[in-house]
């Protein structure tokens, strides 16, 4: 067997990169707007149809992958993603890019679809949230180094060549995953261990796991919105050129989003001892604790108050990033695991971050950026409402739980 910390190792990184070439994008906005004449709702759509082509391929991969060997969809699905990055530099119209960055969400929904219960699988219950919020750092350092990586690149040298030089390791991460990765659950399943499409039925019926994924949707549509337009907010109101803009966003983003989520998993491992309904109390805390700093952070034009601010919005949405993920395989069939977080990628995304960027951009050409962004985070009210919901329903959510 696989050494878990190699197997985590591997997932991480290409989690990492995951992030950096999904993110890259969002820096180099203000260059991309200048050099192909795009409008705010055009810039929004790039986003978007990153998104809406991602939920709707990992139903699809979610269900094959719970038939065959998960290393080979991983490591397909980071060669996918990785080429259509390196193909964004080439891009020579707004309809090519829509389409690469469509071709990005095919990759990454197989690779996320995945690797969350791949990796728990291979962990004992009681250190899962901890690990996959280890795991979960990947998304605010990726993102940060996106941000960091377009914003320098981008302005020094051109956005073309920040997505080139986004797209390589990928290359490399999924030709290792075909020859050191190994599905340990496929070694043991036998034909009545493998789903079928009737199991998607059954988790539309999981009332705790479907408000799991509506509060999730919203944290999603939050993270989104914000992400693909606070380098562009700190560029209009706080006066920051480009590469500033992206190297403070994804400074806030890599520190404040470790923090968030690694002491979320702890928080939650930690609690779990004492309540099962651990995971709901951190996710619904977090939610609650967002509002306050998000408000202040949009109405002062201080810089420095406003970066710490949005610093500690930032540390409250990453909070739930394992306590979420750890709750969806709790609440959930082994066998099933896949297909589970398929269903949740296809609601957050439809949901969320689908729709948030471009409905941002849409909001920033009607009545500013400011006010969009604060709609954007009034998304955590109905969240609270989701996962208090999803408590009362859930009764045996704890470490045993099958």
């Amino acid at each position: 067997m696989m050494k878990t910390k190699h197997l985590f190792w591997i997932l991480f990184l290409l989690n990492l990169f995951n992030y950096i070439d999904r993110q890259v994008l969002y820096s180099v906005f203000p260059l991309l707007q200048t050099d192909l004449h795009l409008n705010d709702w055009q810039l929004g759509t790039l986003a978007s149809v990153f998104m809406l082509v991602y939920m709707c391929y990992a139903p699809f991969v979610g269900y094959f992958a719970d038939r065959s060997p998960r290393q080979k969809w991983i490591g397909a699905s980071a060669l996918i993603w990785s080429a259509a990055t390196l193909a964004c530099a080439t891009a020579k119209s707004y309809a090519s890019l829509l389409f690469t960055r469509g071709v990005i969400g095919v990759g990454e929904a197989g690779f996320t679809t995945i690797a969350q219960p791949f990796l728990a699988e291979n962990y004992p219950k009681e250190k899962r949230a901890t690990i996959l919020a280890v795991f979960g750092l990947a998304l605010p350092a990726g993102s940060a180094l996106g941000y960091i990586w377009g914003g320098y690149v981008g302005m020094h040298w051109g956005w073309r060549v920040a997505f080139l030089a986004a797209g390589l390791p990928g290359l490399v991460l999924g030709v290792m995953s075909f020859t050191f990765l190994k599905d340990i659950r496929r070694a043991r399943q036998t034909p009545a261990d493998k789903p079928s499409w009737n199991d998607y039925k059954m988790l539309l019926q999981n009332k705790p796991f479907l408000l799991i994924c509506l509060a999730h949707a919203m944290i999603t549509f939050i993270i989104g919105g914000l992400s693909a337009w606070m380098p562009t907010y700190l560029h209009r109101y706080l006066h920051m050129d480009v590469a500033q803009a992206g190297t403070l966003f994804g400074a806030l983003v890599i520190c404040c989003g470790a923090a968030g989520t690694y002491a979320g998993g702890k928080l939650a491992d930690k609690w779990l001892e004492f309540s099962p309904k651990a995971y709901f109390w951190i996710i619904g805390l977090a939610l609650a604790a967002l509002l306050p700093p998000a408000w202040v952070g949009i109405q002062t034009n201080r810089p420095a108050l406003a970066l710490c601010c949005f610093g500690w919005a930032i540390i409250c949405l990453f909070a739930p990033t394992g306590p979420i993920a750890a709750a969806l395989v709790a609440s959930t069939r082994n066998k099933v695991h896949a297909m589970a977080f398929a269903v949740n990628i296809f609601i957050i995304h439809a949901l969320g971050d689908a729709l948030s960027p471009m409905l941002l951009g849409h909001a920033s050409d009607q009545w500013g950026l400011k006010i969009a962004v604060l709609l954007c985070c009034l998304a955590a009210v109905p969240g609270i409402v989701f996962i208090w919901m999803a408590a009362r329903f859930e009764r045996r959510i704890s470490p045993a739980a099958p």
